[in-house]
């Protein structure tokens, strides 16, 4: 598995609970272009539409060497998920308040661009100054610990 992105600002704002594996649907010049590893997470999030999930603001930078019929970088792209999953997804989004964000984009064994997302509810300020405060400590205990070992 090679991941080609993380979304690190969505752990800092979010709690995520559910992570999940979609397939994605991208134009061969967008495959190219996270081939080069030109994605950006950027605010992006994921909605439910018609019993079809959907991914915005992805940033997928245009191929260079691509003709005029270059793609729109953020246009919105379909999630490959089944029924069943999508139904459950939505259900959790509009009875308990969540938000549906992707964390990751990776080629998987075969070779295919798959997008890992999760059901998420954002986080309060003093939750996130809990958890970097946390971070700070492990830190401070793994540093002191590699000298204590010398």
């Amino acid at each position: 598995m090679k991941i080609v992105a993380n979304n690190k600002k969505a752990f800092h704002e979010y709690s995520m609970s559910d992570f999940m594996e979609a397939g994605i649907e991208l134009a061969g010049s967008e495959v190219k272009s996270v081939r080069n590893g030109k994605v950006s997470f950027k605010d992006s999030f994921c909605k439910v539409e018609n019993y079809e999930i959907f991914l915005y603001n992805l940033h997928i930078s245009p191929y260079e060497n691509a003709s005029i019929f270059n793609h729109d970088p953020e246009r919105p792209r379909r999630l490959l998920l089944h029924k069943k999953e999508i139904l459950r997804l939505n259900e959790r989004v509009r009875k308990e308040g969540f938000t549906i964000i992707p964390t990751k984009i990776y080629f998987n064994e075969s070779g295919l661009i798959k997008v890992e997302i999760a059901i998420a509810k954002g986080k309060k300020v003093f939750d996130k100054r809990e958890d970097l405060a946390k971070k700070d400590l492990e830190r401070r205990m793994r540093k002191t610990e590699k000298y204590e070992n010398i």
